[in-house]
């Protein structure tokens, strides 16, 4: 078996949640998605949507160039359904592996659009998260429009300061899906969240999208953590994406008060930064 092609990608955490108003913002974190192609066929496990079909399908119906066989090799540091990201991480990774055995020379915007475009075809987004794949392919932050193609889709963008801790917080896998019916309970809320982000405070945005996106399902116990992380020193803190994963961001000195504190609830965390550097394509075989 040789490995013809190879490609990484971030998972993230959400800033301002795309079904909310229809803008979406989310940046990347140090969990990465590392994805080989090989030259005979492997079943994936890691896959259960089945993004990787989808991503072969949109590379075909751009007539891409493609090995006539091929597998993939999926290592990842993300933790699946929780709300990381982990399937735009997995769909940019494979996407940069494509790129990296054709020499295909697509640029992060023609990326997006495809790893976007895939997760609709595998019913694993309710938007194509186009805001999740750049936080997968690029450091910092992007208030994106979904509707528009990657290149025009930018409204704002930021840097997060990669010397703050984020401890992420699981508690299990999805139980339910999210709809944007669900979350329209909570307009003002994410209304809120976005003036944040245009103001410049994304760790506010970060803390105000949490708290709709529990309020909208009545998730009583993310609300209580996340309250009592602010209160004993987090800078923000909120479920990420659909959840119910809870991001919290602190200090490097804080950490451990709050890592002491959040282990009451029984549920395992991890420590990790904001994303400071391009996901990496690798070189070619």
């Amino acid at each position: 078996m040789k490995t013809i092609g190879r490609g990484s990608a971030r998972g993230g955490i959400s800033i301002l949640h795309a079904a909310g108003l229809g803008k979406g913002c989310s940046v990347g974190l140090d969990l990465i998605t590392e994805v080989q192609i090989v030259d005979s066929e492997i079943v994936v496990e890691y896959d259960k949507h089945g993004i990787l079909d989808s991503v072969e399908k949109c590379w075909r119906e751009e007539n891409l160039p493609i090995p006539s066989r091929l597998g993939w090799l999926v290592e990842s540091s993300i933790p699946i359904g929780q709300g990381l990201k982990s399937s735009s991480a997995l769909a940019c990774a494979a996407l940069r592996a494509l790129n990296n055995c054709s020499w295909a020379g697509l640029n992060n915007s023609k990326i997006a659009d495809l790893a976007s475009k895939s997760q609709k075809i595998s019913g694993c987004s309710i938007t194509g998260s186009l805001d999740d794949a750049f936080a997968s392919l690029e450091p910092g932050w992007k208030l994106v429009d979904p509707e528009m193609s990657a290149s025009e889709s930018i409204i704002l963008e930021g840097e997060m300061n990669p010397n703050l801790s984020v401890i992420i917080l699981l508690r299990g896998n999805r139980k339910e899906s999210i709809s944007k019916s669900i979350l329209s309970t909570q307009i003002p809320m994410f209304e809120r969240s976005l003036a944040s982000i245009m103001a410049g405070s994304p760790l506010d945005s970060i803390s105000s999208n949490g708290l709709a996106v529990a309020a909208a399902t009545n998730d009583h116990e993310a609300l209580r953590i996340s309250n009592m992380c602010i209160a004993s020193g987090a800078m923000a803190c909120g479920v990420s994406g659909s959840g119910p994963a809870i991001a919290l961001v602190c200090y490097e000195e804080e950490s451990e008060t709050l890592l002491s504190t959040i282990s009451n609830f029984g549920f395992e965390a991890i420590s990790t930064r904001f994303s400071s550097v391009d996901g990496i394509s690798g070189e070619a075989f």
